[in-house]
């Protein structure tokens, strides 16, 4: 399910040669909170069953901006590559970075910002991003501090 005013795009303009198709690959039984983002100019693959709140931002696509002599608007993109497990839920307002790879059964608090890799079923908050709570070899929730 999409919710109204969701934006899922690829590329920046009509007929650009994407250097793989699919460029967003989005999973079965899914929902996609209203008012969400998925901007795509280079890969990102989401999961079974995935679940975001509304106004939830994810990208494969960085500013460039280690040119000083340069804009930042007019520098060269970074794109890494986004992935997404199953079972997962963004919560409101939170955001996906490029390079960004969740587990599966992952929990993204609101408006937290996720970078890099975060193992499965584990809870991460903040900005950026913590494990917070994760499920132990023995099937119970323990925060990191245990």
């Amino acid at each position: 399910m999409i919710g109204p005013n969701v934006t899922l795009s690829a590329g920046m303009f009509p007929d650009q040669e994407m250097l793989i198709s699919p460029v967003i690959e989005i999973g079965n039984r899914c929902v996609i909170g209203r008012g969400s983002h998925i901007v795509g100019h280079f890969c990102i693959s989401i999961g079974d069953d995935l679940f975001t709140g509304p106004y939830v931002y994810i990208t494969d696509q960085n500013h460039g901006y280690k040119d000083l002599s340069m804009p930042i608007g007019r520098q060269k993109p970074v794109d890494k590559e986004v992935v997404i497990g199953n079972g997962c839920w963004l919560g409101t307002g939170s955001v996906i970075l490029p390079g960004s790879k969740i587990g599966n059964h992952v929990t993204v608090a609101a408006n937290s910002v996720v970078r890099g890799e975060v193992p499965d079923n584990c809870v991460v908050a903040g900005v950026p991003a913590m494990v917070v709570r994760y499920l132990d070899e023995d099937g119970d929730w323990k925060s990191p501090a245990n």
